[in-house]
């Protein structure tokens, strides 16, 4: 069976590169609503695409359907994420063995979120806690896997401090990380100030800092929520001005997305990472503006 390229080659390329994050629908049907997004994405010919596993592996048998389909059907490099909760060492074996034998030699390693009605004590099993002790199975099983793990440009919710979350993503990196991709934020300003953090704590591999086009209010406060991310208060201005329209909402989202991607790209970042929450115009409409 043929392989995919592992994505640390395609930095070695010295090109930013695009990428894109798909979710497993919860419903069957819903499979089908992706298949068309992943086919009018297509023709933008992202570097690699991602595709989540729900808190707990909640997601884990759609999340190796979709990761199947995206690369037989549509040709894409995919990087599944593979997360801790509710695993055993022998379960994630199990699990990044299915996705090696079927030539995928990319995977997210991360702690994941416990389910919100579960206590945490019982959601870690066999020493793996953190992202780290993903990282460090994954690549004592299968040591060619290129291994992306998640940073947090304005700290994990769950860190004590800044300097505690660089600890924690070093030993990720130190485990045998071959890149970073970080959570979305919405003021590039936070991203450098975290690449030079990273950088100072010897961190020497790609960053690649995600961005998500805002589509509505209430969705993009319930994902900040989630993550920890801040808003600056010039886009919830132009936003409240929208006076809840859909359609001008998104186009904002869109614009302030579009500029922070331009202004990484003239700073020499890696590429950029598209939150696209499966819905293709986004991501096409960025791309246009972006050849312009």
């Amino acid at each position: 069976m043929e392989t995919d390229r592992p994505i640390s080659a395609l930095f070695a390329l010295q090109r930013p590169l695009r990428s894109l994050e798909f979710f497993p629908p919860k419903e069957a049907a819903g499979v089908e609503a992706l298949r068309q997004t992943a086919a009018a994405l297509r023709r933008i010919k992202p570097d690699f695409v991602s595709v989540t596993y729900g808190a707990g592996g909640s997601t884990r048998e759609r999340t190796a359907q979709v990761s199947a389909m995206l690369r037989q059907d549509f040709g894409f490099t995919v990087m599944p994420h593979l997360t801790a909760v509710n695993h055993t060492r022998e379960e994630i074996a199990a699990i990044a063995g299915a996705h090696y034998r079927n030539g995928i030699r990319n995977i997210m390693a991360l702690r994941g979120d416990v389910p919100g009605d579960q206590p945490a004590a019982t959601a870690f099993k066999d020493g793996l806690r953190f992202g780290c002790d993903v990282v460090a199975l994954l690549k004592g099983l299968h040591p060619d896997l290129c291994i992306g793990v998640g940073g947090y440009p304005e700290k994990h919710p769950e860190a004590p401090s800044l300097d505690a979350d660089m600890v924690n993503l070093r030993r990720k990196v130190d485990a045998g990380a071959s890149f970073i991709t970080t959570q979305l934020f919405f003021d590039n300003e936070v991203f450098y100030r975290f690449l030079d953090r990273c950088r100072a704590a010897g961190i020497a591999v790609p960053i690649v800092p995600g961005v998500m086009p805002v589509l509505s209010l209430k969705q993009v406060r319930r994902i900040t929520g989630l993550c920890g991310a801040s808003l600056p208060a010039r886009l919830l201005t132009r936003i409240d001005a929208a006076a809840d329209d859909p359609d001008i909402v998104e186009t904002i989202g869109i614009d302030w997305a579009l500029t922070q991607i331009r202004d990484l790209l003239a700073r020499g970042a890696s590429g950029y990472h598209l939150y696209i929450l499966n819905r293709a115009k986004s991501a096409l409409t960025l791309a246009a503006g972006l050849s312009a």
